[in-house]
């Protein structure tokens, strides 16, 4: 389901349509066709990506070959490599199309001026970045304590519109596991 930038903003962060004018002048749009890149490692990120119809995903790959999916955002989501935007530095991370995707390009300039001319974006921004933080830690928590079920339910919770829109071996991917384990734990979740 599509849901444009303005929308969101209007809908969550309190945003007058009077804030949406001003910002028809600076807020730019991409589009990205399926297995597109939209961030490659060692490139600096300068910007957030909005997904307003579509599927992204931010991965990393290691010295064997193998890819590690850190994140996905579907219609709704933000995804970026916040410490390179933060810092400037070259991103350890790739991001790609999974689907044709359309974004909505938010640069640091941007954020500010949202954050100057609305009180109420601030503190939403504000909210996001601790949300964000929440879900890294209860990932990183379920990487190292959770079963391969508990992850996979976890998945489940976290994106439940996903599961029919992204290989197994991608779901794999993210939950740490092998395909043919998530295939295993799939057939004990059908039992139960």
């Amino acid at each position: 389901m599509t849901k444009n930038f303005s929308t969101y903003l209007k809908e969550n962060a309190g945003i007058t349509d009077d804030v949406i004018e001003q910002l028809s002048g600076k807020l730019q749009f991409r589009e990205f066709q399926k297995g597109q890149f939209v961030l490659n490692e060692g490139q600096v990120c300068k910007q957030f990506f909005y997904v307003e119809k579509g599927l992204l995903r931010l991965y990393s790959i290691d010295c064997a070959g193998k890819e590690h999916i850190i994140q996905f955002a579907s219609e709704g989501w933000f995804i970026s490599d916040r410490s390179s935007v933060y810092f400037n530095k070259p991103s350890a991370f790739f991001i790609d199309a999974v689907e044709d995707t359309r974004v909505a390009l938010l640069d640091e300039d941007l954020i500010c001026f949202l954050g100057e001319i609305s009180p109420q974006f601030r503190k939403y921004n504000e909210h996001l970045l601790q949300n964000h933080i929440r879900h890294l830690q209860n990932r990183v928590n379920l990487l190292i304590s959770a079963t391969a079920e508990s992850r996979y339910l976890d998945f489940i919770k976290l994106y439940p519109n996903l599961t029919q829109r992204v290989p197994q071996w991608m779901i794999a991917s993210y939950l740490g596991i092998t395909p043919e384990s998530l295939s295993r734990v799939r057939k004990e979740l059908v039992k139960k």
